[in-house]
């Protein structure tokens, strides 16, 4: 498998398999907007080349620089991934899961 560190846009809609909200993708999409969850699909952005496809879990929340910024665990192998808040993000979510302690 050759693998690239360059972002791949990937645009593609599907409905979340934590919660069943329809999420239309703009290519950058890569959680469920609405409860926040991923999925295990990507080795290098957009790529689709994870073989996992688990379940990834929101753990935590960062704020940096007025940016929102989402720690994702893969619920079936403990990769972990970083992706930033998007506009169309649920923010209660984003609070409430800003207001838990992050499980290492």
């Amino acid at each position: 498998m050759t693998t690239s560190r360059k972002f791949q846009r990937t645009k593609e809609d599907f409905t979340c398999e934590r919660c069943g909200f329809f999420v239309r993708g703009s290519g950058y999409t890569n959680h469920c907007p609405q409860c926040l969850w991923s999925k295990h699909v990507d080795v290098n952005p957009g790529d689709r080349q994870a073989t996992c496809q688990g379940p990834m879990e929101p753990v935590g929340v960062e704020l940096k620089g007025g940016e929102y910024t989402i720690l994702h665990r893969c619920v079936s192998c403990g990769f972990e991934k970083r992706n930033k808040m998007a506009k169309d993000d649920n923010f209660d979510a984003i609070l409430k899961l800003s207001s838990r302690p992050t499980k290492r």
